[in-house]
Order: C-alpha cells, then sequence, then structure tokens
C-alpha cells in the first residue's frame, strides 16, 4: 500500500506546487538603501492564515510563493522602521512589488498578529515552532526535523551548518549538560514555543569578542506562556505482545520558573528504547571542555575499558532498561545560579552475532586466515553520573564557575562463541569469556574571570581528573592460544601448564591524577585586535599494574611468571607559554599564534627510568572570511604534539583478548599532527537554502603504531612510533533547503581517505626482539563514502512524507563493502485527534567479491488518538512488522576486515494509554 501511496502524495505535492505564483520584490529604506534582513509576509485575507514568509537577502531581494487570483495582506517590518501593510491579489501571472520603508517607530509586537516563522538576531536564528508544526508531534525532535537548516541523526544529535549543537537549553537552563539527547527525545513538543540557534556561542560574556568560537553551537528551548510557573510533561505506560510480552512506563515531568527549574525523565522498557546508551555514558561530559585545546598538546588518557559490546543503533536481540534522570536549577539570588543532574541505568542486553574476521598478506593484501565466530553475549551494564554547577557573577566585570562531576559504573558481560579458522592450522574451539568492569571518575573544574577594563581581561581554568578503573577478563578455551611469544621478545613466555581447558584471567588497575591550569590575558590593542598571552602547565601522573594467572583443571593456581607482570608509573608534565595575536581587517579575521612547550615525561618499571625530555614549538592559526553576514569561509591550521598513556609502556604481556597479548614499549616517543581544515558555510535566507562544506587533512609523523606478530589469527602486538607518515583526508558536504513553505530537501555527502602505515613480523624463530626495522612494512589505505538524498512535505492538513535514499560504500584491502538503504516515512493527523506514523526502511547489503549479499527492511507503524484539549492520548504501535532477524554492517582494522550478522527483536504490538499533565 505504502509504495503506490507516496508516489500519488508527490504528485498531489508538485500538482500543488505547479499553481502557485511568484511575487517578488526590493525593500528599500527612504534613501534609496537597500534594506537586508527584513521581514515580508503575505496573509490570506479570506481565512486569516499566513501564507508564506521571506527575509530579504543582501540586495533587500524577497520572493513569495503564493496562489493564483488570491487577495493577500502584503506585511513587511524592519527594525527601526514602520510596519508597511497593503492589499494585494494575485493573478495568473508572476508580479513584482517593490516596497519603500518609512523611518518610524516599530509596531507594537501585539500589533503583528502573526510572527515571522523565521528570524535573524546577530549570531541567533529563531524559529517559531507554531509555525512548523501541525499537532501530530510529540517530542522535540518531531519539531526539530521539520525546521529549515536543522537536522537530527540516528543518535540523536541536533546539527546546524554541518555541526553537531554541543549545549541544549530551555529557558537559558542547562538541561542535562553537555548531552542533547535526552532533551530531544523527551521534551513535550506542545511545550515549545520558539527554538533558538546561538551560533559563535561563549558560556563567558567577557570573551565573547577575544575568542574564536565558531565551532560553538547550542539551541535554546523556549516555552510556550502556559508552561511556565506550572507542572508539565505526560505519563506513558502499556504493554504489549509478540515474542514475550511487553511494557513501557516512562514518566516526564517538568517545571520551569524564572528562580528555580526540575525536570524528571524515567523509563522502564523490555522494548529496546535506550534513553542513553553505553557510547553515550563515555562520551557524556557534562558540558566540560577542554580547556587545553588550543594549546598544541593532545595527551590520550584513554579508557583502559574491556570493550563490551555494543549495539548498532540500539538493536540487539533482547534488551530491557531502567532509567532515571533528574536535572535542576536554582538562583537564590540574581548573582548565584546553582544547577545539576544525576543520571542512574541499569540495562540487560542479550545479543547474537556471527562475524567473520579476514586477516590480510603483507605483500599482496589478499587474505591470508579468515575466522569464522559465532557469539553470543549476555551483558548487563549499570552507571550513574551526578554533575553539580555553580556560577557567582556579582558583576558583569567578574564571574567565578565550579564544577564538578561524578560517572561510576558496574558493567559485564558473558560471551560464549564458536571459532572456527582457515585455512585449519587450529582446530575449531569453543571459547568462554568473561568481562568485568567498575570504572569510576571524577572531574572538578574551577574558572574565574575578570575584567578590569575595557582593555584587559584575565581568565583563570583549571581542571582535575581523577579516574580509578579495574577491568577483569577472563577466556576459556579449548587450545592453548600462545604457546610461543618469542617473535616479540625471546626472554618472554606466557608460563601457561598444560590443560584440558585454558582458563586465563587477565587483572588490571589503572590510576589517574591529571591536572591543567592556564591563566589567560587579553589585551585590546585596538578595537578590532587584541593581543592574547597564555601561561599554562598540564600534570598527570599514572599508576598501571597489571597480573595474570591461569586457573587448572584441578582448580588450583598457575600464577604464570613475571613476565605477565605490570607495574608502571608514568609521569608526563608540560609547562607552556603561548601568544596569539587577533585582528579583523575588512572582512578578514585573522588570529595566528605560537606556543612554547617544555615537555618532562618518564615511565619507571622493572627498576629502570625511561624519559623524555624536548622543548619544541607548536604554532596555529585561524583565518576567517566573513564573505557576507552569512556567508563564510574559514582555515584552521593546528601542530599538535600527541602523546599517550601508560598502558602502552608497560613492558609485561597484556591479555587484550583470548586471541591476542600486547606488550608495550617504554622507548615510545610523541608523534606529531598536522591539521588542515577548511570550513564553508552559507545560510540564504532569501531561498532558505543551507551550503556547507568541510575538507580536513592531517598529517602524521612519527605516528604511534602497531606491530605485530600473527600465528593464524592470535596476535601478539607491541607499539613503536613510525617513520612513515600516515594520512587522513575527510571531505563532507551538504545542500538543504526549504521552498514554498510546505517542502523541504537535502542532500548530504561523506567521504573519508585513509593511509595507514603497520608492521608485522610473523617469524617467530627469531632471536630478536621485534622491532620496525626488522618487520614488514604493510602499507593500506581506505575509502569510505556516504551519501543521502531526503524530500519531505510540511503540510497542515494532508498527509506528509519523507522519501530519501542511503547509498555508503565502504573500500578497504581486500574487498568493497555497499549498503543501499531507501526510506520512506508518512505522518498525517487528521479530524483533529488521530495521527497515524508510517516508517519504512529497506537496506541492501553486499560486496564486491560475492560472499555476502543480504536484503532486509523494517516496518514500524503508530496510530494515536486524542480529542483537542484532552489530557488522555491511546496509542498502538508496531515494531518490525516485518520480522525481520538481522542486520549486517563491516569494519576494517588497518590489519583485517571485519563483517558481521547480528540478530534484532522480532515484531511486536504494543498498547500505551498517554496522561498530558
Amino acid at each position: 500500500m505504502i509504495r503506490f501511496f507516496i508516489p500519488f502524495l508527490l504528485l498531489f505535492s508538485a500538482i500543488t506546487f505547479a499553481q502557485n505564483i511568484r511575487l517578488q520584490g526590493v525593500i528599500k529604506d527612504p534613501d534609496g538603501i537597500n534594506l537586508e534582513m527584513a521581514n515580508v509576509m503575505a496573509i490570506d485575507k479570506e481565512t486569516n492564515a499566513m501564507e508564506a514568509y521571506a527575509i530579504t537577502n543582501d540586495a533587500g531581494k524577497y520572493q513569495l510563493s503564493l496562489k493564483a487570483n488570491t487577495t493577500y495582506i502584503i506585511k513587511v517590518s524592519y527594525i527601526g522602521y514602520t510596519t508597511f501593510e497593503e492589499e494585494f491579489t494575485t493573478g495568473k501571472e508572476d508580479s513584482t512589488k517593490d516596497v519603500v520603508l518609512a523611518e518610524g517607530v516599530e509596531l507594537e509586537e501585539l500589533e503583528i498578529v502573526h510572527e515571522m516563522p523565521v528570524s535573524i538576531k546577530g549570531d541567533t536564528i529563531v524559529y517559531n515552532a507554531d509555525s512548523f508544526t501541525n499537532g501530530s508531534e510529540r517530542k522535540l525532535e518531531d519539531v526539530l526535523k521539520k525546521l529549515p537548516g536543522v537536522e537530527v541523526n540516528d543518535d540523536g544529535e541536533v546539527e546546524v551548518e554541518g555541526k553537531k549543537v554541543g549545549k541544549l537549553m530551555v529557558e537559558g537552563k542547562d538541561f542535562f549538560d553537555g548531552d542533547t539527547k535526552l532533551g530531544v527525545q523527551n521534551i513535550p513538543a506542545d511545550a515549545v514555543s520558539k527554538v533558538e540557534v546561538l551560533r559563535n556561542y561563549s558560556e563567558v560574556d567577557q570573551l565573547r569578542g577575544v575568542q574564536n568560537n565558531e565551532d560553538n553551537l547550542a539551541m535554546n528551548i523556549k516555552l510556550k506562556d502556559g508552561m511556565k510557573n506550572f507542572w508539565f510533561g505526560n505519563i506513558n505506560a502499556g504493554g504489549g505482545e509478540g515474542d514475550g510480552e511487553r511494557y513501557v512506563v516512562a514518566p516526564k515531568i517538568f517545571y520551569y520558573n524564572p528562580k528555580y527549574t526540575l525536570n524528571f525523565i524515567g523509563n522502564l522498557n523490555n522494548t529496546g528504547e535506550l534513553p542513553l546508551t553505553t557510547q553515550d555514558y563515555f562520551k557524556l561530559t557534562g558540558g566540560f571542555r577542554n580547556i587545553m585545546q588550543r594549546g598544541g598538546t593532545s595527551l590520550n588518557i584513554s579508557s583502559n575499558s574491556l570493550g563490551l559490546s555494543l549495539m548498532r543503533n540500539n538493536r540487539a536481540k533482547e534488551i530491557e532498561t531502567k532509567f532515571g534522570a533528574a536535572n535542576f536549577s536554582y538562583n537564590p539570588t540574581e548573582t548565584l545560579t546553582l544547577s545539576g543532574f544525576a543520571i542512574i541505568n541499569s540495562s540487560d542486553t542479550e545479543m547474537e552475532t556471527i562475524n567473520r574476521t579476514v586477516l590480510l598478506d603483507t605483500e599482496t593484501g589478499e587474505p591470508e586466515t579468515i575466522q569464522d565466530v559465532e557469539e553470543t553475549a549476555l551483558q548487563r551494564n549499570q552507571f550513574a553520573l551526578v554533575k553539580m554547577s555553580s556560577t557567582y557573577k556579582p558583576n558583569q566585570n567578574l564571574q567565578f564557575d565550579y564544577d564538578f562531576l561524578l560517572k561510576t559504573s558496574n558493567q559485564d558481560e558473558a560471551n560464549s562463541l564458536l571459532s572456527t579458522v582457515t585455512p585449519e592450522t587450529e582446530q575449531s574451539q569453543d571459547v568462554f569469556t568473561d568481562k568485568e568492569q567498575q570504572p569510576f571518575s571524577f572531574n572538578q573544574n574551577i574558572n574565574l574571570y575578570y575584567t578590569l577594563n575595557d582593555d584587559n581581561i584575565f581568565a583563570f581554568e583549571a581542571q582535575h581528573l581523577y579516574q580509578d578503573e579495574d577491568p577483569l577478563y577472563s577466556a576459556n578455551l579449548g587450545n592453548n592460544p600462545f604457546p610461543d611469544v618469542a617473535g616479540t621478545d625471546p626472554s618472554l613466555s606466557l608460563g601457561l601448564l598444560p590443560a584440558n581447558r585454558y582458563n586465563i584471567t587477565q587483572n588490571s588497575f589503572v590510576t589517574t591524577n591529571k591536572l591543567d591550569a592556564k591563566l589567560d590575558y587579553y589585551y585590546m590593542v585596538t578595537p578590532k585586535s587584541s593581543l592574547n598571552i597564555t601561561l599554562g602547565n598540564t600534570y598527570s601522573y599514572q599508576n598501571y599494574n597489571t597480573s595474570m594467572f591461569q586457573l587448572l583443571d584441578d582448580g588450583t593456581t598457575n600464577d604464570m611468571n613475571d613476565t605477565t607482570d605490570n607495574d608502571v608509573n608514568y609521569v608526563f608534565n608540560d609547562t607552556f607559554l603561548g601568544v596569539h595575536y587577533r585582528f579583523i581587517k575588512g572582512k578578514f579575521e585573522f588570529n595566528p599564534g605560537v606556543t612554547l612547550h617544555n615537555y618532562t615525561t618518564y615511565n619507571e618499571q622493572l627498576g629502570t627510568k625511561t624519559s623524555n625530555d624536548f622543548v619544541t614549538v607548536l604554532p596555529d592559526v585561524f583565518v576567517q572570511f566573513q564573505i557576507k553576514k552569512m556567508e563564510r569561509l574559514i582555515y584552521n591550521y593546528t601542530m599538535t604534539a600527541n602523546f599517550t598513556d601508560a598502558s602502552d609502556f608497560a613492558r609485561g604481556l597484556v591479555l587484550r583478548n583470548y586471541k591476542s597479548l600486547f606488550q608495550g614499549n617504554p622507548e615510545l616517543d610523541n608523534g606529531l599532527y598536522q591539521n588542515h581544515s577548511l570550513t564553508y558555510f552559507r545560510y540564504d535566507m532569501f531561498n532558505f537554502t543551507q551550503l556547507y562544506g568541510n575538507v580536513t587533512y592531517t598529517h602524521q609523523t612519527d605516528a604511534i603504531k602497531s606491530l605485530s606478530s600473527f600465528a593464524g589469527i592470535n596476535q601478539v602486538g607491541t607499539l613503536a612510533n613510525s617513520p612513515f607518515a600516515d594520512e587522513n583526508l575527510i571531505a563532507s558536504a551538504g545542500y538543504n533547503r526549504s521552498f514554498a513553505r510546505f517542502y523541504k530537501a537535502g542532500v548530504n555527502a561523506n567521504v573519508s581517505w585513509s593511509k595507514f602505515n603497520n608492521f608485522r613480523n610473523d617469524d617467530i624463530s627469531t632471536t630478536e626482539p621485534a622491532t620496525i626495522e626488522n618487520a614488514t612494512r604493510q602499507v593500506n589505505e581506505q575509502f569510505t563514502q556516504n551519501y543521502r538524498a531526503s524530500f519531505s512535505t510540511n503540510y497542515q492538513e494532508v498527509p506528509n512524507i519523507e522519501v530519501g535514499y542511503g547509498y555508503s560504500v565502504n573500500d578497504y584491502a581486500d574487498s568493497k563493502f555497499y549498503t543501499e538503504s531507501p526510506f520512506a516515512n508518512l505522518n498525517y493527523f487528521f479530524w483533529d485527534a488521530f495521527t497515524v506514523r508510517v516508517d519504512y526502511e529497506y537496506n541492501h547489503y553486499y560486496n564486491s567479491d560475492g560472499t555476502s549479499d543480504n536484503e532486509y527492511d523494517f516496518l514500524n507503524a503508530d496510530i494515536m488518538y486524542r480529542q483537542k484539549d484532552s489530557h488522555w492520548e491511546f496509542k498502538v504501535s508496531g515494531t518490525n512488522l516485518l520480522n525481520t532477524t538481522s542486520l549486517n554492517d563491516d569494519s576494517f582494522n588497518q590489519f583485517s576486515t571485519y563483517t558481521s550478522r547480528y540478530t534484532v527483536q522480532p515484531r511486536y504490538l504494543l498498547f500505551t494509554v498517554r496522561y498530558n499533565l
């Protein structure tokens, strides 16, 4: 039915659009000067409905798409001028109408019955939500998807200008700072009055004119008047049937007034809905900034997690979730703001995967060893986050901030695998693994900003991170995976004893203390130029402690030998002095700078201390060409010294997984990265067109690279600095346009090319430790392409559709993988009570050598009933109605390609009742 219905709607849309005529003209002031950003509206005289709107471009030109033979009220407004209003009747042909505004006081807001759907105030784009909604929307995400120039990706992240929105606020108050997903998926659509996109956003007023904030985007949600000083939100509860019983309970309660706000979001379900995923937990920073990102140093304090299995798009065989989150803000006085949030989550997940790993030959790039694995994973993930913030601002010249973010989790996963290797250098075997970890981190931040006078500004920022990790990994195998590790170092061996099954456990303990502090001084040389001097220091101390033991068949323990133990202390210190000069010349803005670094680092283990001390200068350049008010071209150049963390220096053997051992290198040096970035953006309000593009090139010298030895699928790896440069080129572009008020179309493309140098030494009989000099160099190139095009309608009274097509190509060393993904969505609000939604996605996944060729599709449908002004809503929904059983994906890890097919939740029906407060 959908296949025939959608083309009919497209034809209907085309016919409707074709019947319109175009009214255009120029808006000027009394002196004949063209007025840019003037607002123009056409109001149907008979229905009193706004038919079309426009904002003039830099030439003062506007364009409206109107119905033929219809009488309209044309209104033109501009700040500082008297609003123009005149009756105009269209004919059958396009028309022209120029307007000269008279100077005078702008009419009061109450006199203008209709608000402009889109307006621009400086760096802020304001959308009037009611101009784009039709009553079928249920959450903020539904509203945002209809706004010109705004996109919501599959992960719930909001994108504008091709960049992610980093902060979401409601009425100017932080909403779960550092995450937009919770707000996008939970704030009720009917509470939203306006959506403000804040470009070049800065949280500190004093620094707006002296820092480059072009990459900072924030979004502020303005509530409708009836939602202020009252509790609002909704409570959902429901149940259903499928392959087992299904349930959901999801309260969402909000309260806002000028002095304090309270928000609560809860969700208990076994329908697969995840308010926050494990990936979200690790990404959630609580809004903490990387205060050293401009200095030229990258210290990789990586998470030493176990690599728990991650779901694709929240899809797995079974998922059960218990989630609760609360957010608040409070202003006890006008000068003090307190805010924070707490999030707790518990999820149980069952996953089934069939995957294939292909190890590539070092010389030919052809498949060398193939491993096929059938895997079942049972995972429990519990985590909690607590964020508290305070801002004290007694006057415009002084601001003091203190924040802390606490993150803790309890994670475990049991895996059962059946592994088959080709060629059969090893027998097929069952493998059982267990992963457990309880990572904890505490991050606190203190900032002080002081403006002495118009020419002198001081900023002190400090951040402390304490992190504690204790990953435990156990593997139970039928075969000894590492009978000989002499290819890595002849003095090392695991010391495994013979057994019917090899049961190995790896304990790890990692503690990190890291302190960043810097003092910035800004001096305004002229009104269009400023000097910035930065003095700072980064200090990090890490202890990395591991041990390994074997549980024998009789229940006794084999402690193996000293080669499986690590006790590493790693100290990193960077004292730096930076100078940047920012000035504006015409349409150009320049901000070049250099930073002098004094690095002192050492790792201490096995009674030996290895140091790496040096001084270097790292430059950076920022250039912006402001072509027009809403069009710009930006060039960024940075040179970054990249340092790793303690785990990569540890000399003792570490069990990474059941088929991989790792041995660190205490002699590692830092890498040096050069990054060039060119970004173009244009937002044309004349025809509501957004065009953006970005090209980024990274050149990595002395990069820290893997040096691996393979025996079949089993790997023993170490690290070394590569004398060969790695390269990476990423390009993205997007074109989005809203036209004739009811239509929105977009095309997006992302391509990435990478060249990696990797090193292998598979000669396990060698008597020398593996080094890059005696290893085989393996050069791999990876080229990925992702394209997406979509078209959608936004009518008020007829069914709305969205149709699109996605296409991706992953070109790895030995094969190309293709995915074709056409999709179609239907949304219809009718009889002022019913809403119908249908979402359909088809996927064709195949590769160039013909070993994979799968087709699968998903169909979801909802029908909702709510009478106007009623508090109650009833909903029947069907998920995975075509009962698709599995999905595919692929990846590449420089030595091998990886493809997988994973099981997803079966079809189920759900009946829910929603009560709106």
